[in-house]
């Protein structure tokens, strides 16, 4: 019998999980079972990460105005102010909101004598 070689999709495919394995430390980057379900792993941690990452940076906006207008003695805290803002039709976002709140104080507490007007 003549001998067969293999063709070149399947090495292909495995070289193309090996680049993204290239990284991970030990077998996670050396053998092709261990590579897959590690990919499968890291896809999955990147995807439900993505989520928490929207939450985690929502919750620290929050906290920095939060503390900024506490420090400021104004008689209102986050929710009034965020409460206050939608009634006035002021659409300024928690992200804008808190980069005013790092960057500029006193802006923020224009804003917000603004708002008590």
């Amino acid at each position: 019998m003549t001998r067969i070689k293999r063709g070149y999709i399947a090495r292909r495919r495995r070289t193309k999980i090996r680049l993204f394995a290239s990284t991970f430390r030990g077998a996670h980057s050396r053998l092709t079972r261990t590579i897959t379900q590690q990919k499968i792993r890291a896809l999955v941690s990147a995807h439900r990460d993505r989520g928490r990452q929207k939450r985690d940076f929502r919750r620290l906006w929050i906290t920095r105005i939060n503390a900024v207008i506490r420090d400021n003695k104004v008689y209102f805290s986050y929710n009034k102010l965020i409460h206050n803002l939608y009634k006035n039709q002021l659409l300024l976002n928690r992200k804008i909101l808190a980069q005013i709140a790092i960057l500029n104080k006193s802006c923020l507490y224009i804003i917000s004598n603004e708002i008590i007007k």
